[in-house]
C-alpha cells in the first residue's frame, strides 16, 4: 500500500530509476553523517525546516516516521515534480540525487504522497488545484438487488493454518524473501477446488511490542516483530472457503522493505513470489505427502483454476504474475525459472498501483477503486481498464468497482486500527472532508468496508474462476447491486466482455460542439481541464503515464454548453457497426456532485438515415476536495428503435449526444456496442515487449551511440508506445512503433562525453501497450555513469577579519569547472576562547534567511551548530561566501566567528575540511 501517486512526470521516473544503481552520486552520505545536520541551501538560499542539501542529495528529514503504502513519495518545487526519493529503512529520511540548480526557489519545496502534503500538516496543505464549492448530496438510493448475491456464506466447513517454507533469493534484492503464507479452505467440498491467492501491498514491516513505531526493516531488528500484514484478509478468505475455495494469502514483507531502489518499485518481485507459491501449491498437487499441514487439512487445489488478488501494490504484483505466466519473462531479473502448471483465470485489484499502465491481455480483472483512498490517491488502477482497449482479443471483461466511502487501509485488516496487531492509521488525512471524513455520511466503517470488499471479491470468483454470468450485472455497468454489500454505494463500468468498439477517442475522429482532447497533456488547449493527479478536479482516467507529462495518441472527448439542444456529434474515420448488440453503451464523465445530466442519444447511418435511441441521464460521484470523482459512469440505450426505423446497424456514420436541460460539461470515454454475457477467453498469442537496461561510462570526449534492446519474444506484430527521456532537459519524446516477436525495437542513445565530473545522468525509455502487445518490464535506458574526478575545492579567506559593519568573506574554488553544482557546508562551531560573534553582531534578514534564526534572544552564531551552504553552481569555479555583520554603538572587545568546511572528497563523500577563523574588531578600538 502506501502514499502515491499524483501525475507521475518523466523526472520522477527518472528519479526513480537512478536511485537503484551504486555510483558516486548515489553513494554519498545522508547530511546527518555531519555533525549537526545542516539546513542549508544552493547558493547560499535558506531551506525550509527539514530539508537539506548534502553531497548531491537533496535530503528531507521528518520528525515522525511517514507512513509507508503503495504511492510514491515525491519532491516538489511547487506542482513541478523533482522526483521520488529513497527512504530510510525508519521512514524518516528521504534523499534524492539532483542538481542543485534544478531545485528551483528553494522556498517552494514540498514533500507530497498521492494527495497528502507530508512536510507539513493540516486541512490547507493539500495539493494544488481549484477548491470544489458544489455541494456534496445525500447517499443515492439503493440500486436494485441482484437475484443472486455473492456475499451470502456458502455451505461449506472450512480451515485455517498456516505454512513457513525455505526464504527465496530474488534477483535485486539482497536479503532472501520469505514463503509464509496463511490457509484457509473447505473441509467438505467435493473434489478439486479452485485456488485464490492473495498478496498484500506496501506496508512497514516490522513493529516494537507495546510501542508506537514501525519501519521498513529486513529482517526485523532485535527487539521487534514482524508486522503479519499477509493475516488481513482472513474475512475475504473464510466467504470464498465457505464457498468452496481454497485460499492462501502470502506474506511479502521481505520484498516491501527492499523494493525502494527497484525501478519498477518491487512488481517484478512480487510476480516472482507469487509463482513460487504457486509452484508449490502445483507440487503438492502432485504429492500431496509432501504439502504442510495446513495445506494437507484441506480439500486439494485444482491449479488449472486460479483467482489472483492484490491490495496496493501487491494488486501490481498479481497483474505481473498474470502477464509472467502467460508469457515468460526474460530470466536475467526473473525470480522464478521453473515450469508454469498453473492457470490464471482472472484477478481482483484493490487500491492498486500500475505504475508502468500496462495490464495482462487477456486476463479477466475487476478493479476496487475505493473513493476515499488516502494512499493510491489518484485511483491509477483506472488504467487495468483502459489501457486494457486493443491490447488482446478484448474478450476478457475488465471491471471497475468504485466504492464511495472506501479509504485505502481497511481492506486489510492488519492495516485497521483497532483491528491490528501493530500500530495502524487511518489513511484518510482530511478531517474537513464532506465526503470522507469519519463523520461524513458517506464514509464506510471499517467493517462495513471488508464486507463490501469480501461481497465483490466473491463476485469476481464467481463469475471468473467459476463462470456463473448470474452475477456479471454486479461488475458490468449494468446497475445492480449485491445487498451482502449494504450500506455501502456502489458503481461499475467495464470494458471487454461482449462489447464490440463504437466510439474510441484514440482514433481518428471528427467532433462537433466539443473536441477530442489529450487525456495528459501540460498544454492547455490539447488538455481535457480535467488534472491527471489526484486532489480536485482530478479523474483517474487521467493518471498520468511516469514516462512523459505530454502523452500523445491518448484521447477523451470533451463538451461544454450553457444551453440545451446543441448536438455534440461524434464522426469516425470509418464507420462502424452495431450489429447483434442489444444497446448502445457509453461511457460518460459529469462533475462530481452534479445531478440529472440529460443526454438524447441519436445514431445516423451511413446512407444519412437517423433515429432517436432514447434519453440517459447521468449523475456525478460525491467529491471534495480531496477525492478522485471524476469518474465516467456507464449508461445504456437500446438499440430496438435503430431497427424499427430501418437503420443499418452495420454500418453507422456518427453518434450524437443532444443535451437536455440546463448549462454542463461532459467527457466520452467511449462507446460500445453490448449484449449481455460472458463469452470464453481464449489468450491471443501476442508479442511479449521488455525493455533492456544498461550502464556506461561517460567517456571523455567525443560522442558514442548506445543501443537499448527492446526485447519482443512470443508470437505476433502488435504496437507499442515508447517514451525517451533526456535527463538533462528533462524533456521526453514518445513516438509509437510496430513491434513482432523476435525483432527487436532497438533504441539509439546519443552520450556526449566530457572531461567534467557530473552526477549519474538515466536516459530512460518506457514501454507501452498499444495494440495486440503484452509489456512486462516497462522501464529501462541507459544510465551514464560518471567518470570524471570530483574537482578539488579549496577555501581561501577573502577577507578573514573585518571592522563591524563590513562582511567576512571566504572563496570557494575549484580546480576545474562541473557539469553540476558542487554543494560545500560550513559549519559554525564555538570558538576556543574570547568572544564569539552571535546573533545581534549580523545582518538580521541574513541571519534568518540563513541560519533561520531570530536576533532574539541573543545567542552565539554556533548554537544548535547552523550551517551556511554554497553552491559552486554549474560550469563555474568559484563561489564568495560572506557573513555580514552590523554595526552598534557599543564598545566590544573583538569577536570571533569559527567554521569547519566540508569538502566532497575524490569518492564523492563529504569530508571535513578546514577550519576557518573570522575576526570582527569595534572601529571604537582602531
Amino acid at each position: 500500500m502506501g502514499q502515491v501517486s499524483r501525475a507521475l512526470t518523466a523526472a520522477l521516473a527518472v528519479a526513480a530509476l537512478a536511485a537503484g544503481v551504486p555510483g558516486p552520486a548515489h553513494a554519498r552520505p545522508a547530511a546527518e553523517s555531519i555533525p549537526g545536520a545542516p539546513s542549508g541551501a544552493p547558493g547560499e538560499r535558506r531551506l525550509p525546516e527539514g530539508w537539506r542539501f548534502a553531497g548531491g542529495e537533496l535530503v528531507w528529514s521528518s520528525p515522525e516516521p511517514v507512513g509507508t503504502g503503495g504511492a510514491l513519495v515525491e519532491f516538489r518545487s511547487g506542482t513541478r515534480t523533482l522526483g521520488i526519493p529513497t527512504p530510510s529503512a525508519d521512514q524518516r529520511t528521504f534523499r534524492l540525487p539532483v542538481d542543485a540548480e534544478r531545485v528551483g526557489p528553494v522556498g517552494e519545496l514540498r514533500v507530497f504522497a498521492g494527495s497528502r502534503r507530508l512536510d507539513t500538516a493540516g486541512a490547507a496543505d493539500r495539493a494544488p488545484g481549484p477548491r470544489r464549492s458544489s455541494a456534496v448530496p445525500p447517499p443515492a438510493a439503493p440500486l436494485p438487488a441482484n437475484p443472486v448475491d455473492p456475499g451470502t456464506p456458502g455451505k461449506y466447513r472450512t480451515t485455517s493454518g498456516e505454512y513457513t517454507l525455505e526464504s527465496v533469493r530474488l534477483p535485486g534484492y539482497q536479503e532472501p524473501v520469505e514463503m509464509r503464507a496463511t490457509v484457509v479452505g473447505p473441509t467438505d467440498a467435493p473434489g478439486k477446488r479452485p485456488l485464490a491467492l492473495f498478496l498484500h501491498g506496501r506496508h512497514s514491516t516490522c513493529y516494537e511490542p507495546g510501542g508506537n513505531s514501525s519501519g521498513m526493516w529486513w529482517p526485523c531488528k532485535p527487539g521487534m516483530k514482524e508486522i503479519p500484514s499477509y493475516r488481513g484478509y482472513l474475512h475475504d478468505q473464510k466467504l470464498l472457503a465457505s464457498q468452496g475455495y481454497v485460499t492462501v494469502s502470502v506474506s511479502a514483507n521481505g520484498v516491501n522493505a527492499q523494493d525502494g531502489r527497484q525501478a519498477d518499485h518491487g512488481a517484478q518481485a512480487r510476480s516472482s513470489l507469487v509463482r513460487h507459491h504457486l509452484a508449490r501449491w502445483a507440487e503438492w498437487g502432485e504429492n500431496p505427502a509432501k504439502a504442510p499441514a495446513a495445506v494437507r487439512a484441506t480439500k486439494p487445489a485444482d491449479l488449472s483454476k486460479v483467482l489472483l488478488v492484490g491490495h496496493s501494490r501487491g494488486g501490481e504484483g498479481v497483474n505481473r504474475a498474470a502477464l509472467d505466466s502467460a508469457t515468460p519473462p526474460p530470466p536475467a531479473g526473473d525470480g522464478y525459472r521453473g515450469r508454469v502448471n498453473w492457470r490464471i483465470r482472472g484477478t481482483v485489484l484493490i487500491g492498486p498501483t500500475l505504475f508502468g499502465q500496462n495490464p495482462a491481455p487477456d486476463v479477466p480483472s475487476m478493479t476496487v477503486l475505493p473513493g476515499c483512498d488516502g494512499d493510491v490517491s489518484d485511483l491509477q488502477g483506472q488504467l487495468q481498464l483502459d489501457a486494457a482497449r486493443g491490447t488482446g482479443r478484448g474478450t476478457a471483461l475488465h471491471s471497475a468497482v468504485y466504492m464511495v466511502g472506501a479509504n485505502h487501509n481497511y481492506f486489510n485488516t492488519e492495516w485497521t486500527p483497532g483491528q491490528a496487531e501493530a500500530p495502524a492509521s487511518d489513511d484518510v488525512w482530511d478531517d474537513e472532508s464532506p465526503v470522507c471524513s469519519e463523520r461524513a455520511e458517506h464514509r464506510l466503517t471499517a467493517r462495513q468496508q471488508q464486507t463490501a470488499g469480501s461481497t465483490y471479491i466473491a463476485a469476481a470468483a464467481r463469475l471468473f474462476v467459476a463462470g456463473d454470468d448470474r452475477v456479471r450485472p454486479l461488475l458490468d455497468g449494468s446497475g445492480w447491486r449485491a445487498p451482502s454489500a449494504d450500506p455501502a454505494r456502489v458503481s461499475t463500468h467495464a470494458v471487454g466482455g461482449n462489447r464490440t468498439p463504437a466510439i474510441l477517442p484514440d482514433a481518428p475522429l471528427s467532433v462537433t460542439n466539443g473536441r477530442v482532447c489529450r487525456q495528459v497533456s501540460t498544454d492547455d488547449a490539447l488538455a481535457c481541464g480535467v488534472g491527471s493527479g489526484s486532489g480536485p478536479g482530478q479523474s483517474p482516467h487521467f493518471a498520468a503515464w511516469t514516462a512523459a507529462s505530454d502523452e500523445p495518441g491518448r484521447n477523451a472527448v470533451t463538451a461544454r454548453w450553457t444551453e440545451p439542444g446543441t448536438p455534440v456529434r461524434l464522426t469516425p474515420k470509418r464507420s462502424f457497426s452495431l450489429a447483434g448488440s442489444d444497446a448502445l453503451a457509453l461511457r460518460v464523465i459529469v462533475p462530481p456532485n452534479s445531478s440529472g445530466t440529460r443526454l438524447d442519444v441519436t445514431l445516423t447511418d451511413t446512407s444519412g438515415k437517423r433515429v432517436r435511441l432514447g434519453r440517459v441521464t447521468v449523475d456525478g460521484l460525491p467529491g471534495s476536495d480531496t477525492t478522485t470523482a471524476h469518474w465516467a459512469r456507464e449508461v445504456r440505450v437500446p438499440l430496438k428503435a435503430a431497427a424499427d426505423a430501418g437503420v443499418d446497424t452495420r454500418r453507422i456514420r456518427s453518434l450524437e449526444l443532444t443535451p437536455r436541460g440546463g448549462p454542463g460539461e461532459l467527457w466520452l470515454m467511449d462507446a460500445w456496442g453490448w449484449r449481455p454475457g460472458t463469452p470464453a477467453v481464449r489468450p491471443a498469442p501476442l508479442p511479449r515487449i521488455d525493455v533492456n537496461r544498461v550502464s556506461v561510462d561517460e567517456g571523455g570526449s567525443g560522442t558514442r551511440t548506445h543501443r537499448v534492446t527492446v526485447r519482443a519474444t512470443g508470437e505476433g506484430t502488435g504496437t507499442i508506445k515508447l517514451a525517451t527521456l533526456d535527463p538533462k532537459t528533462w524533456k521526453s519524446t514518445v513516438r509509437t512503433v510496430s513491434v513482432s516477436a523476435g525483432r527487436p525495437a532497438d533504441v539509439s542513445i546519443t552520450v556526449e562525453g566530457n572531461p567534467r565530473y557530473d552526477i549519474d545522468r538515466d536516459h530512460m525509455i518506457a514501454a507501452k501497450a498499444v495494440h495486440g502487445t503484452a509489456v512486462g518490464s516497462a522501464l529501462g535506458g541507459v544510465l551514464v555513469r560518471n567518470d570524471d574526478p570530483i574537482p578539488v575545492i579549496t577555501v581561501t579567506p577573502v577577507a578573514d577579519a573585518v571592522t563591524e559593519g563590513r562582511k567576512l568573506t571566504w572563496k570557494v574554488s575549484l580546480s576545474e569547472p562541473a557539469d553540476t553544482g558542487i554543494e560545500t557546508p560550513f559549519a559554525f562551531q564555538p570558538v576556543d576562547g574570547g568572544t564569539e560573534l552571535s546573533t545581534k553582531d549580523v545582518d538580521k534578514e541574513w541571519l534568518a534567511d540563513q541560519l533561520g534564526l531570530p536576533a532574539d534572544p541573543e545567542q552565539p552564531l554556533s548554537t544548535n551548530h547552523p550551517f551556511l551552504w554554497a553552491t559552486v553552481p554549474e560550469g563555474g569555479t568559484s563561489l564568495e561566501v560572506s557573513v555580514p555583520t552590523t554595526t552598534d554603538t557599543l564598545t566590544e572587545p573583538e569577536e570571533t566567528l569559527r567554521a569547519q568546511v566540508f569538502v566532497l572528497d575524490e569518492e564523492g563523500n563529504l569530508v571535513g575540511g578546514p577550519v576557518l577563523t573570522g575576526r570582527v574588531t569595534d572601529p571604537h578600538l582602531r
